[in-house]
């Protein structure tokens, strides 16, 4: 039964996907650093109001803070922008980049200068109006 479980572990898809899950989860804190650090503060000083949070009203005594709900939704989009914009972006061009043009393939077929035909490009003659092609 262990020797199952080790086998199970020691699998390379197991240990790949472990070492993605951690190198995921140390990059997301360095998004969310690059957000709250450096892309709120300069929202902040362009809207000249760094914190949402305190924006609510009242309804029949109720208070809705929908401020907070704001900041959420500005950091989830500078998270993304900055996924999408440092990422994304840059990997998709690398991948382009790298990628190999397919070669084209050898013609199999050939137009008649005469009657404007297709025909098969080791033909000596057109199959249609039986001239000579060369």
């Amino acid at each position: 039964m262990l020797s199952g479980f080790k086998q199970f572990i020691l699998r390379g898809n197991v240990v790949d996907m472990a070492v993605g899950v951690v190198i995921g989860a140390s990059f997301g804190s360095v998004v969310t650093a690059l957000v709250q650090d450096l892309l709120t503060p300069l929202i902040g000083a362009i809207a000249k109001v760094p914190d949402f949070s305190g924006l609510l009203f009242t309804l029949n005594g109720s208070k809705f803070m929908y401020g907070s709900f704001v900041n959420a939704l500005i950091s989830f989009l500078m998270v993304a922008a900055a996924i999408y914009f440092f990422v994304v972006t840059p990997i998709n061009a690398l991948v382009a980049r790298t990628k190999k043009q397919p070669v084209p393939a050898d013609p199999t077929s050939k137009n008649c200068p005469e009657c404007l035909s297709e025909i098969p490009a080791a033909a000596k003659r057109c199959a249609h109006c039986a001239q000579p092609v060369a």
